[in-house]
């Protein structure tokens, strides 16, 4: 299968608007991310998509391959659809434009489930979330599952409840914003229409959810931090500095 990822970014974010460019360990954020996910052995291609002309030329200026798309889009994953329309690809890693930390074995763990299962059409990585405030951020979606570990719902509101058990009782999920897409899953998506619950949550993933769509979720064993906000940034400043990564890149 010819696998490549795409990491959408624009610098009009409501939460932090510039957060792509901003400084992370002497770097901007989307380097770290792109020369991260270019690390991963089961891509052929990294692309970043975006909007914003700040973005493509500090991009290029450190060697990524920039698709320009429409500043319209509400969701990172139309403008992927829109990015890849005229690339040849089977599947389409999107990786999310605020998660540095992004491991490329992550990448590779998120690929696997559809070399194992041809039912299988999206794929999102999940997290057990270790710590009662990153339950309670808006910022962290998170996500309950069946048994067969398909998502049921995602929200921005901590799920599931509390109210019998405490925190450290209760098993609470993080969606982990590394998506890849079969291809036609993929454009079907871009052409569903947006739906109640995810427009209430910004939750892209609940678009498929609400139209009977299974979402794999799979487990991954590394801890990563998004950047929602200056805070997350310092954070994950603080939590890569001795990232042997770095060396890599």
């Amino acid at each position: 299968m010819k696998t490549i990822a795409v990491i959408p970014a624009r610098m009009g974010s409501t939460r932090y608007p510039g957060k792509p460019l901003a400084p992370l360990l002497g770097r901007p954020m989307i380097e770290h991310i792109y020369k991260r996910v270019a690390l991963s052995t089961v891509l052929d291609a990294t692309y970043i998509a975006t909007c914003d002309e700040e973005i493509r030329n500090v991009a290029e200026g450190f060697g990524a391959t920039v698709i320009m798309t429409a500043d319209t889009h509400e969701r990172a994953s139309d403008r992927v659809a829109e990015a890849v329309t005229h690339l040849e690809a089977d599947l389409i890693v999107m990786v999310q434009g605020d998660e540095p930390m992004t491991h490329p074995d992550m990448i590779d763990a998120a690929v696997k489930p559809f070399e194992d299962n041809p039912e299988i059409s999206c794929v999102n990585l999940v997290r057990r979330i270790e710590q009662e405030s990153d339950f309670r951020d808006p910022n962290t979606i998170k996500v309950v599952m069946d048994q067969s570990n398909n998502a049921i719902y995602m929200s921005r509101q901590p799920i599931p409840t509390l109210s019998k058990t405490g925190f450290s009782q209760t098993a609470a999920y993080k969606q982990v914003c590394i998506i890849p897409f079969r291809r036609d899953m993929l454009f079907r998506y871009t052409h569903l229409p947006s739906t109640p619950l995810e427009q209430l949550e910004s939750v892209d993933m609940l678009r498929l959810l609400e139209h009977g769509y299974k979402v794999r979720m799979v487990p991954t064993a590394f801890n990563t931090q998004a950047v929602d906000t200056e805070a997350d940034l310092a954070r994950v400043a603080e939590l890569m500095k001795n990232d042997t990564l770095l060396s890599r890149y």
